[in-house]
């Protein structure tokens, strides 16, 4: 078992970090807030007193934070986690960031000696407690290899997209492509709630054609077709509006800099800032179906 330092123990992390804690690792974690530091005390996790303890003796050093700024700073700012880690600790981030943000902290770390792969998860809030999240990694052969020791015990499925800075353009792929899903099966399926059909029959006819889909067989954003996901719930997240939105502004930032043609990315991003506006960001992203079923 590793001695791991994670850091940051929010709607992700904090589920991520318990699993490690089953599996028999030992954890010592870090967070600005106590009472989610304690919630993991109490499951047999050490809590850091300060970030730079999450250093001490880690095997591997894992990060969930909520955008590259915090990254770059965390590792490499001022009194950076740079000056404390070991030369044999690997460093994860999974955080979702800008490739650019973790390809300068990759550089910085390795320019220190340090190992550092990007490994951004997919899976939600839901994922992350089952321990079933997919774990999409850039890094080196090497790094990737290692990392497997503990992602293994946090995810279902790991893939080694290519080198640092390959996790997040995968991710944000994966992301973008989801919202564009969500929002054209939610348009689809009002329509024919609209037209009189039930929206169990509409989905049921659409698995079983050519319209078959994640968002419409897993997370279907119509309330009342499936239990157990958020559209049944009042749509408590799940993955919220705002984290979205956020992934879609990379997205947009990725393209821009290939001059790649992303116009249903675009008009995906147009959609969920929309829902931002309307005061719906900590809803979860599903609800973008009420932009439709919602009559003025």
């Amino acid at each position: 078992m590793a001695k791991v330092g994670f850091i940051g123990l929010g709607n992700m992390g904090g589920p991520m970090a318990a699993n490690l804690v089953k599996a028999g690792h030992d954890v010592t974690v870090f967070d600005l807030n106590e009472e989610v530091v304690n919630q993991l005390v109490e499951q047999g996790a050490s809590a850091a007193k300060k970030v730079s303890d999450t250093c001490a003796g880690a095997d591997f050093v894992i990060s969930m934070l909520p955008a590259g700024k915090h990254v770059r700073s965390i590792y490499t700012g001022e009194d950076g986690l740079i000056n404390y880690l070991s030369k044999s600790a690997l460093v994860i981030d999974c955080s979702t960031i800008d490739a650019e943000s973790a390809q300068f902290v990759g550089k910085t770390l390795a320019n220190a000696g340090v190992s550092f792969v990007d490994a951004p998860v997919s899976g939600g809030v839901a994922g992350a407690a089952a321990g079933t999240l997919t774990f999409i990694v850039g890094g080196r052969d090497e790094e990737f290899a290692k990392a497997h020791t503990v992602l293994k015990d946090m995810g279902k499925n790991i893939y080694h997209a290519g080198d640092i800075g390959a996790g997040q353009v995968a991710k944000i792929c994966n992301n973008m492509l989801l919202s564009i899903l969500m929002a054209g099966t939610s348009e689809a399926l009002q329509m024919g709630v609209d037209h009189g059909l039930d929206p169990k029959v509409l989905s049921e006819i659409m698995l079983n054609s050519s319209g078959r889909n994640w968002t419409l067989e897993v997370y279907n954003p119509c309330p009342n077709v499936l239990d157990n996901v958020p559209s049944s719930n009042e749509y408590k997240p799940g993955f919220m509006v705002d984290l979205m939105a956020k992934d879609l502004g990379l997205a947009m930032q990725a393209a821009q800099q290939t001059n790649s043609a992303t116009p249903m990315g675009a008009l995906a991003k147009n959609l969920y800032n929309l829902m931002q506006n309307q005061g719906k960001g900590s809803e979860d992203f599903s609800a973008i179906f009420k932009l439709f079923s919602e009559k003025s």
